[in-house]
């Protein structure tokens, strides 16, 4: 996740989610053995994170979450030349795992924009900093 000033995706050219004012840029992969509890885990601690301005929460200031799934965060390229994805989750499982995430956010109280799961998307971002945190589930 991103401390963003910006953030935009687009697929094919259009516009498919934006942040409409500062906050986070959420890159969400789906590991194999993940599950709901996992997604209730992660939606829980990016809304309560204190990493904004003087360390606030998303929540502490409603600041929005634009949440895009990218499964190449589990490549693993330490053989060989070529990245496998083996620890990523497949989209059966991967695909309601990432509506999870955004809805246990958006229950919480968040405004969430999305990507298109699955799609090849252009996301662009302008970091705050730059700030990036990587977030595993327990």
């Amino acid at each position: 996740m991103s401390r963003v000033t910006t953030a935009s995706v687009r697929v094919s050219g259009e516009e498919v989610g934006r942040l409409p004012r500062p906050g986070l840029l959420v890159l969400l992969g789906v590991a194999r053995d993940d599950g709901r509890a996992e997604a209730d885990w992660v939606a829980r601690k990016l809304w309560t994170l204190r990493i904004l301005d003087a360390e606030q929460s998303a929540s502490d200031l409603s600041a929005p979450l634009l949440v895009v799934s990218q499964f190449t965060l589990y490549g693993d390229a330490r053989k060989g030349r070529r990245p496998t994805w083996e620890a990523a989750a497949g989209g059966d499982v991967a695909e309601p795992l990432y509506e999870a995430v955004c809805a246990a956010l958006e229950a919480l109280g968040a405004h969430v924009e999305r990507g298109l799961f699955g799609a090849d998307m252009q996301v662009e971002s302008v970091n705050d900093g730059p700030f990036t945190v990587l977030l595993e589930s327990p």
